[in-house]
C-alpha cells in the first residue's frame, strides 16, 4: 500500500486521483493539502509514531508529495518512538532543501519503506514534451539561459523557477514558491515563466509542478509562456491547463534540456 507524506497544494490530490490503487494520506502539522482528506495529522515530535502507525497499516512504499515549510522541533514533545531519530531531524532541519529531503527519505527507507516519486506514483502527470499552444520564434535562447540560471539556483539551494525577459532576468523563485515570484512581476510582457528541476536534486521528492493557478499568475504578470522540463516537471490539472493557456493566449513548451 502506498501512503503520501503530503504538503500544502494541489498535487496530493492529483497524485491521489491518478493513482491506480489505494493510499493512505498522512499530513504534518501545519500541512494539510487541498482537496483530499487525510488519514493521520502528525507532529514532527511524533515522527517515530507515524512510522509504526504506517507498518500497522500495512503501507510498505512512502511519497512525499506537497510543499512543506521548515518546521521547529519541541524536545519537550518528542515521543518515545522518536528519540532515536533526533540526531537525524535535527541534522536535517540544518540542511538546505535537498539535503533536508534526502535525510528524511532515508528514514523512512532505514524503517523498511520503499520511497516512491510523485510521478513515478501518477505518471500520467509527466505529459509528454511538446508545444501546448503556438511557440513563437526566439525563445530558444531565453531557454537555454534559463538552463543555465536553473544550474546556479541549484548550486545554490534556490528555487525551480525564474521569471525571464530575452536576456534578462527578471524574477528567481524563493523559499515562498512560484506563485508568490509571479504576483512579484509586472510590467513582463513578452517574458516567459521557466521552471525545471534542480540538477541532480533527487527526483524522489520535491519535483516540480504547474497547474491552472500557474497560468493565471503568468497571464497576470504579463508574460507570453511557460518552459518547462520535459519528463522533469508534473502538470496537474491537464485540461483546465489548456483551457487557461487558449484563454490567455500562451503557450506552454514541454521541451528536453539543452533542445
Amino acid at each position: 500500500m502506498l501512503a503520501l507524506i503530503a504538503g500544502r497544494g494541489d498535487l496530493p490530490a492529483a497524485v491521489v486521483a491518478a493513482h491506480d490503487g489505494p493510499v493512505v494520506v498522512c499530513a504534518l502539522e501545519g500541512h494539510r493539502p487541498d482537496g483530499v482528506s487525510v488519514d493521520r495529522v502528525f507532529p514532527l515530535e511524533g515522527l517515530g509514531d507515524l512510522l509504526h502507525w504506517l507498518h500497522g497499516r500495512g503501507v510498505t512504499t512512502i511519497c512525499f508529495c506537497g510543499a512543506i515549510s521548515r518546521p521547529s522541533l519541541s524536545l519537550r514533545r518528542i515521543g518515545w518512538r522518536t528519540w532515536p531519530l533526533v540526531p537525524r531531524v535535527v541534522r536535517a532541519l540544518r540542511r538546505g532543501d535537498d539535503g533536508a529531503l534526502r535525510i528524511a527519505m532515508r528514514i523512512f527507507e532505514d524503517a523498511g519503506f520503499r520511497m516512491l516519486a510523485a510521478h513515478e506514483a501518477a505518471p500520467s502527470l509527466l505529459p509528454v514534451a511538446g508545444v501546448w499552444g503556438v511557440l513563437p520564434d526566439g525563445f530558444e535562447a531565453t531557454a537555454r539561459l534559463g538552463d543555465q540560471v536553473s544550474a546556479a539556483q541549484a548550486a545554490a539551494d534556490l528555487g525551480q523557477a525564474c521569471v525571464l525577459h530575452g536576456a534578462t532576468v527578471l524574477a528567481r523563485e524563493g523559499e515562498d514558491g512560484t506563485d508568490a515570484m509571479l504576483d512579484r512581476v509586472t510590467d513582463a510582457s513578452g517574458g516567459v515563466l521557466y521552471k525545471a528541476p534542480k540538477p541532480g536534486q533527487d527526483r524522489r521528492a520535491d519535483l516540480p509542478a504547474i497547474g491552472p493557478g500557474t497560468v493565471h499568475g503568468a497571464a497576470k504578470a504579463g508574460l507570453s509562456g511557460i518552459i518547462v522540463e520535459a519528463d522533469g516537471v508534473m502538470v496537474l490539472g491537464q485540461p483546465q491547463v489548456g483551457d487557461a493557456l487558449a484563454a490567455a493566449g500562451l503557450f506552454l513548451w514541454i521541451r528536453k534540456r539543452g533542445a
